[in-house]
């Protein structure tokens, strides 16, 4: 017998603040993250701004050398993590340790110790890298790493389908627990896009936004690259009610699609394709939607082609539908994208507060859905998906129940 999965515990390292409670209260305010680039020289990147956390200093987080041993991406998934797992209130013992597991994405991995690689064999001609550059740039150092610290020994193992990598760590975590496969799991993802290397080769795909991200909105630019860590607690929903946990919401289906079509053009509707499968999982019918998290990249093919997949999947009941884009104030963080907008969503069910899309200027003839421009809405809402469509014609959509019932 299937059983129901619940979420218990979250942790967030964002632009918009280092814990989840900076989080919600920065998206409820609708707060832009997005700001001039600090931690390394912009002058030869022709955009300037991003979701960079702010004031990141791993010495608070990480003892003596220890921070030796994490690319920045690592560090941000451990420290949401123990965020996680302390807000779950979890008591671990040995058997929990062995039947709980570790999903992470990531979709580029260790970016900041690649480029220090690059620089140091490339530009100082230095013939011998240091021996910490595997270590630190595999992109399953977040799972590993969480895995020692928290002394877990269930499976733990990295997705990497761009920036649907966190909605698939979070799905295939669900799954697991959902079938018994584990007891718990700790799931979400974590990226540090903001190297320069990374950014020079953004800038060649002319996607990013030369000031701020703007989803839906008829003068959108492109995107803006963000970096965090978000993971969630997943147990089943009798085990944390057992032990009296609180209970953010529960996760009730999972959707996966591939478009066939193109690398870097998403199709509706392989999107489509993807919302209905998590519909069906769920077994939700399209007018049970309350609240769409969308992907939003504020691009000029994404945005509009979400918009046809939602049509497509939910038919008329779409236009009551309201939609946010959480991008346009947390950027988009790739491999991580999914978690954070997971948590956000979350935390949207439970507070009864609907997240705005920011920095909407004027509405687009082919976005004509409702958005929530720039103010968030009190509304009660019982289900809600979390859309994310990835280069390479990746999706994977998330279906989410209110915590009340």
């Amino acid at each position: 017998m299937e059983r129901r999965v619940v979420v218990t515990g979250i942790g967030v390292v964002s632009a918009l603040g280092r814990n989840a409670c900076e989080f919600w209260d920065a998206l409820t305010k609708g707060e832009c993250g997005i700001r001039p680039i600090k931690q390394l020289d912009m002058t030869d990147v022709k955009f300037k701004n991003g979701a960079e956390v702010p004031g990141w200093n791993p010495q608070e987080h990480f003892e003596g050398k220890q921070a030796d041993f994490l690319d920045r991406f690592a560090q941000f998934a451990v420290v949401a993590a123990r965020e996680a797992v302390k807000d779950s209130g979890v008591e671990w013992n040995p058997t929990l340790r062995e039947r709980t597991g570790i999903v992470t994405g990531s979709c580029v991995g260790g970016k900041e110790s690649e480029d220090i690689g690059y620089q140091d064999l490339y530009l100082r001609k230095r013939g011998r890298l240091s021996p910490l550059t595997v270590p630190r740039v595999m992109a399953n150092a977040g799972a590993s790493h969480i895995s020692i610290e928290m002394g877990v020994t269930g499976p733990a193992f990295t997705l990497s389908t761009a920036c649907s990598s966190g909605n698939h760590a979070i799905g295939q975590a669900y799954r697991m627990v959902r079938s018994g496969d584990v007891e718990m799991a700790l799931a979400g993802g974590s990226e540090a896009p903001l190297t320069f290397g990374h950014l020079k080769a953004w800038e060649a795909l002319r996607v990013v936004a030369p000031d701020t991200c703007r989803p839906f909105s008829a003068d959108r630019l492109g995107m803006v690259l963000g970096e965090a860590g978000a993971i969630l607690v997943l147990e089943p929903r009798e085990a944390a009610i057992a032990r009296g946990a609180k209970i953010y919401g529960e996760i009730v289906g999972f959707g996966m699609s591939s478009d066939a079509h193109h690398l870097t053009q998403s199709a509706s509707d392989g999107a489509a394709r993807a919302i209905q499968g998590a519909l069906r999982d769920a077994d939700l019918s399209p007018d049970q939607i309350g609240y769409i998290n969308a992907h939003g990249t504020a691009t000029l093919l994404n945005d509009p082609m979400e918009v046809v997949a939602i049509r497509i999947s939910l038919g008329k009941h779409a236009e009551r539908v309201p939609i946010s884009s959480t991008k346009s104030m947390h950027g988009h963080t790739l491999g991580a994208a999914g978690a954070i907008e997971a948590i956000a969503t979350l935390l949207a069910l439970r507070n009864c507060t609907l997240p705005p899309t920011a920095n909407f200027t004027k509405p687009d003839p082919h976005c004509d859905l409702d958005v929530i421009p720039n103010t968030a809405r009190k509304v009660e809402v019982e289900y809600a998906l979390s859309n994310s469509f990835a280069f390479g014609g990746l999706n994977a959509v998330l279906a989410f129940r209110a915590p009340r019932k």
